[in-house]
């Protein structure tokens, strides 16, 4: 033991697993943007690579202790686990991420298609100037 706490090298596994709490949420929000933005593999590989570390540590530490399965409160124990770590802190802020930038995105595209076949003047955010209608200048 060195300052009261493990002195074994995994328990340096268990940093990300502390700081995924409070900022894996943001993280995770800020992936399911990115995989909005931009479509392709890249993004969504890195949203699976990114929280690995952290919910695998946590998962085998949920899991592991076998001598615990007989224990009737280890079910609850996981399934706590997973609804609230799993699902609550790391999938969850990514499906609202993605699905907000996916909304905007589809709001944003079809005002652009309404603006292009030159519905009403007024509509829209900036009309734009007026046409001439034959004006000269004198």
């Amino acid at each position: 033991m060195m300052f009261g706490y493990s002195d074994e090298w995994w328990a340096l596994l268990f940093v990300p697993v502390v700081l995924w709490v409070p900022f894996g949420p943001f993280v995770m929000a800020a992936m399911g943007v990115w995989c909005g933005r931009r479509p392709g593999w890249w993004p969504r590989l890195w949203s699976v690579l990114l929280p690995l570390v952290p919910v695998a540590v946590s998962a085998t530490v949920i899991i592991l202790p076998t001598d615990r399965w007989d224990d009737p409160q280890h079910g609850e124990d996981l399934l706590g686990y997973v609804l609230v770590y799993v699902l609550g802190i790391t999938v969850l802020p990514w499906v609202l991420g993605y699905g907000i930038t996916r909304v905007v995105r589809a709001v944003r595209a079809r005002r652009g298609r309404g603006r292009g076949r030159g519905q009403g003047e007024g509509e829209g955010e900036h009309p734009g100037p007026r046409p001439d209608h034959g004006r000269t200048e004198s």
